[in-house]
């Protein structure tokens, strides 16, 4: 006899190639209205261009609460690890594969 699985329990699965994950070093953040785009992208040192490697469209109720379960997790994280360090003084290109501009 299989144990019974309660009625609000969702049983999710994740295919091995999904498992192995995407890196991403950069995330840019769009919406509109009705949703929120998330792309993701891994910018390598010196070269000129990069793609996105993945694409999250939430709406903004699930984006709100992908918000808190992030705050919550560094928070637990650094309780257990110590502050992340803010590296927002490093630059990084902006022009996303554009013409660079001059003078």
């Amino acid at each position: 006899m299989e144990p019974k699985q309660p009625e609000n329990q969702l049983n999710i699965e994740i295919s091995e190639e999904t498992a192995e994950g995407t890196y991403a070093n950069l995330a840019i953040i769009t919406h509109s209205h009705a949703e929120f785009v998330v792309d993701f992208v891994n910018v390598m040192p010196g070269t000129p261009k990069s793609k996105v490697k993945s694409r999250i469209i939430l709406t903004p109720q699930h984006a709100k609460r992908l918000m808190k379960a992030l705050t919550e997790n560094i928070q637990k994280y650094e309780s257990v690890n110590g502050p992340i360090k803010d590296l927002e003084e490093i630059q990084l290109p902006m022009n996303f594969g554009g013409p660079t501009a001059q003078a």
